[in-house]
């Protein structure tokens, strides 16, 4: 029956809703002011009907309903009616009943009342008009309070324990118990002046009581409502969580919030950054704004992980040009949607240009710097996935290693003053033909920053003068980069497993792609010239950790010799072709601090740029030959540490050796 009367309610049109509110309130006026005189005079001595009380009844109407139309208290919908309508209220009837006190003092001669009867009806008022909105918005919600406090709430909702009782964790439950799709049964929080008592009809326990509570309530999910609290604060939280077989999921960071891009309510699985637990170092206003502000910049590889994410912290610095280079024509079109719309948004004065093109365009690239006077480049274009660049070598020379050069020799025909090259711990003693690819590319830059002049593009006959300054990058992994590991993980957890790791005991750097973008920023403006930056990377993280901690927050438990009957197993599939056990930063041990504590200068050797020349015209010799025995060869031979671990298991020459054969 009540959920005939509500249903039926919510279909009225919005203007019978607000008739039907003005005439409830003004039965609730009427019945605040007899209730005022019966609590001061009692039943027996109320005033004759014809002796002027009549007319007070129609004047608590007149003076209070004008005022609480003037405070909107008409247009608020009473299903999310919240602390502000409910503050409009008292002021509305305070004032309200302040009029209604003038006009008994200005007609003083027919109205003689004791002084008390207005005090009641005021706070009678607040009572009544407050406490019939309050109820009219959990009926309408469905959702009434006692049936979040007892344990026969609905049973098909899922239940779930809010970890933090503060105001994120009041505001998510407001929100669920709107939208109704899970039950909060229990709030869990640190604070100890918390534990025991009731916010929200919500019992507080502290989080060595969640065991028990778990038990007594049937608690499947938690919620971390901690927005604002540091990483290494979650991490803790998130660790001390792992044993409960519970699914774990949290509420947005306060930067997304703030932002408006996301709500409170927008609940998210645990972020891998959480599980490490590093707080990224804030930003040099200074280093951020050297290469770009007022400049014009230019961004290779602009729709990939990296480089959509550098054009979003370069806009934000104000550039006067930004150039999207890009060789993919949907990511292009992807990143100079989400950027324009940013910059109308914003009202930015930003003239953004979408090109589309390769690196081993040189002409093209050339073209496109001087049109524009370019003063920035950050060259992320890149092929980076391990495997994928073992099964086509030359392609992936061909675009890591000469486009690299022909960018970098544009760039100093174009008279580029910064060229920031985005490198990887890769680099380091490579074992894999991606990584020593892009060692060659940091090599061919650290060659040129030593030479004067170079040959011009235009007409090689002529040289032109080398004022570029180039800065190479290395870093590790990034999460949530294509081809990354964590959302792999989590599509094979939500399939039921099994969860494949390579290796028992490999090992891997992690950062997030907005710290990694932001450092590469700020390391590119300190460079002198042929300058190896390494950012700090923290602690190694160990795979097969991950992937366990991944699945227990997912409520799953691990199935393995010690759990047969557990959720999900984890499989080693082995080390794929070209791919390390440990990666490492640092070729050597020369390195240096600098002005950012998240950012070191290394130390590295470089080859003198007329062998470095030679040993290129060769490379691409072989290339034109598809001798992928002696590309490997060729880059041994130039690439201090590489050490193929694999046979070549390029595409093309199987094929050609299966034909031969």
């Amino acid at each position: 029956m009540l959920e005939v009367v509500r249903v039926t309610l919510l279909k009225l049109s919005r203007r019978q809703k607000r008739v039907l509110q003005v005439l409830a309130d003004v039965v609730l006026l009427w019945l605040a002011l007899l209730m005022a005189f019966l609590l001061r005079l009692g039943w027996d001595d109320l005033p004759a009907w014809d002796s002027g009380f009549l007319w007070l009844f129609v004047f608590a109407p007149l003076t209070a309903v004008p005022f609480l139309i003037r405070f909107g208290l008409y247009r608020a919908v009473l299903r999310y009616i919240g602390n502000e309508a409910l503050s409009a209220m008292f002021k509305a009837i305070s004032l309200g009943v302040l009029a209604f006190a003038l006009v008994l003092f200005a007609y003083s001669q027919q109205f003689l009342i004791p002084r008390s009867v207005i005090f009641s009806y005021w706070w009678l008022c607040l009572v009544f008009l407050g406490g019939i909105r309050l109820l009219l918005r959990q009926f309408f919600l469905g959702d009434w309070f006692f049936s979040q406090t007892t344990h026969k709430a609905p049973g098909s909702l899922p239940r779930v324990a809010i970890y933090g009782a503060g105001s994120s964790g009041n505001q998510l439950l407001a929100a669920l118990r709107q939208q109704k799709s899970l039950l909060p049964v229990a709030f869990i929080d640190d604070d100890p002046t918390l534990h025991k008592r009731v916010i929200a009809g919500l019992r507080v326990y502290s989080r060595q009581q969640a065991i028990k509570m778990f038990a007594e309530l049937g608690v499947q999910e938690i919620l971390l409502a901690m927005p604002s609290a540091s990483r290494a604060r979650r991490r803790e939280v998130i660790e001390s969580l792992e044993d409960l077989p519970v699914h774990v999921r949290t509420v947005p960071g306060i930067v997304d919030i703030a932002s408006g891009r996301v709500d409170v309510a927008d609940l998210q699985e645990v972020d891998i950054v959480d599980l490490l637990g590093r707080d990224a170092v804030a930003a040099e206003h200074t280093l951020l704004h050297r290469c770009i502000e007022q400049q014009a910049v230019m961004v290779t590889g602009a729709g990939g992980s990296i480089g959509s994410e550098l054009c979003r912290q370069i806009l934000a610095v104000g550039p006067r040009t930004l150039i999207l280079f890009e060789h993919s024509e949907f990511n292009l079109y992807a990143i100079h949607a989400e950027l324009q719309a940013q910059i109308s948004r914003q009202g930015l004065t930003v003239a953004l240009v979408p090109i589309l093109g390769s690196v081993r365009d040189v002409q093209h690239v050339l073209k496109v710097l001087k049109s524009w006077q370019v003063n920035t480049v950050y060259h992320a274009a890149a092929y980076k996935h391990v495997p994928m660049v073992e099964h086509n070598v030359a392609e992936g020379v061909l675009n890591n290693v000469t486009g690299t050069l022909n960018v970098a020799c544009a760039a100093i025909e174009a008279g580029v003053a910064n060229f920031v090259l985005i490198s990887t711990d890769k680099a380091v003693r490579p074992t894999n033909v991606m990584g020593s690819t892009k060692r060659l590319a940091e090599m061919v830059l650290q060659a040129l920053s030593r030479e004067s002049r170079v040959a011009s593009l235009l007409d090689n006959k002529l040289t032109v003068l080398n004022r570029t300054r180039f800065t190479m990058v290395r870093f590790g992994n990034v999460l949530g980069s294509s081809g990354s590991v964590i959302p792999l993980f989590r599509e094979q957890i939500r399939k039921g497993g099994p969860v494949t790791v390579t290796h028992p005991k490999i090992t891997r750097y992690f950062m997030t792609i907005p710290e990694a973008a932001q450092l590469v920023i700020q390391a590119g403006s300190m460079g002198q010239g042929g300058d190896v930056f390494v950012l700090d990377m923290g602690e190694p993280v160990e795979i097969v950790d991950l992937a366990k901690r991944m699945i227990m927050l997912s409520g799953l438990t691990v199935r393995d010799d010690e759990q047969p009957d557990g959720d999900i197993a984890i499989e080693f599939t082995g080390l794929r072709p070209g791919e390390k056990l440990y990666e490492e930063l640092l070729i050597g041990d020369n390195v240096a601090p600098t002005e950012h504590p998240k950012i070191m200068r290394a130390e590295e050797e470089l080859m003198p740029w007329p062998a470095l020349r030679h040993l290129l015209d060769e490379l691409n010799n072989a290339l034109q030959q598809q001798d992928i025995p002696h590309v490997r060869q060729l880059l041994r031979q130039g690439v201090k540490g590489y050490q193929p671990e694999s046979a070549i298991v390029d595409w093309l020459y199987q094929h050609g050796v299966q034909s031969k054969d």
